[in-house]
């Protein structure tokens, strides 16, 4: 699956290069508040960071594609009541995700410097861990092995570029996919990213 992803995002990539009028390359970072929909209990937002690199294969002056590939923190924060032979317990839980994200963009320009973006994304997982504390014991648990190794979804936001070359972003990625492997009682987590973000092309 990965290698068909991977020859499906290449071979895009040459064909708009093939066609592009100008292409610039970047890196970018900022920070995610992320969470998960479909979770039980009181479910938070977490705070995590993303930075990698972008390129940007300008088609017209008013559309351009903009592949990324991103390290990104992801996850949720959660407060749930549990009971157990009678007994009722507080449960609190992070849920720590690391992933690989490569979003293709397709932008397009409503002014000079403002554009408006969608597109799919695709994620790999890197790491899964979860800390949890029960009455005051607390602990952290592997559960990388419990969680999808492929994320997909879709995004969309809001750019705006200086001339210098710096430029600011809002996006917002909703996920399509399970998060979990296997069947939780028919219940589907997906993950809910927002995030900001600052760069520069060149």
């Amino acid at each position: 699956m990965k290698k068909i992803l991977l020859s499906a995002a290449a071979i895009m990539a040459f064909g708009f290069a093939s066609q592009a009028q100008d292409i610039k390359f970047g890196a970018k970072a900022g920070v995610n508040f992320s969470t998960l929909s479909g979770a039980d209990g009181d479910v938070s937002s977490r705070t995590g960071f993303h930075i990698g690199a972008v390129a940007e294969v300008k088609l017209t002056e008013q559309f351009s594609i903009q592949p990324e590939i991103l390290y990104s923190m992801q996850g949720a924060d959660q407060e749930a009541t549990e009971e157990f032979m009678g007994v009722t317990y507080n449960y609190e839980s992070s849920l720590k995700l690391g992933y690989i994200n490569v979003p293709v963009m397709a932008k397009y320009y409503l002014m000079e410097g403002l554009s408006i973006e969608a597109g799919p994304q695709v994620g790999f997982l890197l790491s899964a861990k979860e800390e949890y504390n029960v009455e005051g014991e607390s602990g952290e648990e592997d559960v990388k092995d419990s969680v999808s190794s492929i994320d997909f979804g879709l995004a969309g936001g809001v750019s705006y570029d200086l001339p210098v070359g710096l430029f600011f972003n809002a996006r917002y990625y909703a996920g399509l996919s399970n998060v979990y492997d296997g069947d939780l009682d028919g219940i589907e987590y997906q993950n809910g990213v927002f995030s900001l973000s600052v760069g520069y092309k060149f």
